[in-house]
């Protein structure tokens, strides 16, 4: 809120931690529970815990995903989803992406119950689909919840509505980007040069993006420029 959402740019990447539930033997266009069936298989029926369990394993790691045919993808310069849905042909190239964690926490009926950890731009409902090809059945994403962003998790959230008008922090800004590599601003002359948005020498600093810290308080974040660092966000000033 306020200024911290300045810092959004510099969040967007991170890893992201979801929970939710497959169903097994049912496919459907959008490879979730708003599409369209596709096909219907019960032999799902036949499939021992284990082999779900070995199948879910055997997806985690560094993979090329190919991203669904409804998505925000542009393709000739128009999104997937509108393409797909006049019912024109869309063919969206794989792009790498990284699942660090994939666990099977349930097994009631055709519904999974899981976890996941996956890179940015991970199609949690694509994984369903694969997940259903593996398995030979079919299978598409049956609801689904963010758990975390980063640092940020679910468990220190707050409602809006219990904000009131005058909230107090739930974080700090500079624990925010704790995934950046940190500068520390030794000075009070140094601090206010980068609060007018002025450089200051990059000394040692070998990292193209950094956090400018002043006693624990983030001041701004910086790039690197030739043997400068040069203010992009400004946070106090």
């Amino acid at each position: 809120m306020g200024r911290a959402t300045r810092l959004s740019q510099y969040l967007v990447g991170l890893r992201k931690a979801y929970e939710g539930t497959i169903r097994l033997g049912v496919s459907t266009d959008t490879h979730d529970l708003t599409g369209e069936v596709t096909a219907e298989d019960v032999s799902w029926e036949n499939l021992e815990r284990t082999t779900i369990e070995r199948a879910v394993v055997s997806m985690v790691g560094r993979q090329q995903q190919r991203p669904p045919r409804y998505s925000a993808k542009k393709v000739r310069g128009q999104r997937a989803y509108r393409l797909a849905r006049r019912g024109e042909e869309v063919e969206l190239q794989p792009r790498e992406i990284e699942v660090v964690d994939f666990a099977l926490n349930d097994v009631s009926g055709a519904d999974l119950e899981f976890s996941c950890d996956v890179s940015s731009g991970t199609y949690v409902r694509a994984l369903a689909r694969d997940l259903g090809d593996t398995l030979g059945c079919g299978a598409h994403l049956r609801s689904l919840r963010r758990t975390s962003v980063g640092n940020f998790d679910v468990d220190r959230a707050v409602a809006l509505a219990d904000l009131g008008e005058n909230p107090e922090p739930t974080g700090s800004l500079a624990e925010a980007v704790g995934h950046l590599p940190r500068v520390s601003v030794a000075s009070d002359e140094v601090r206010n040069k980068l609060s007018h948005g002025q450089s200051i020498p990059a000394a040692e600093c070998d990292d193209e993006v950094v956090a400018l810290v002043f006693e624990e308080q983030l001041i701004a974040i910086a790039e690197k420029r030739d043997d400068m660092l040069k203010p992009k966000v400004v946070l106090e000033g």
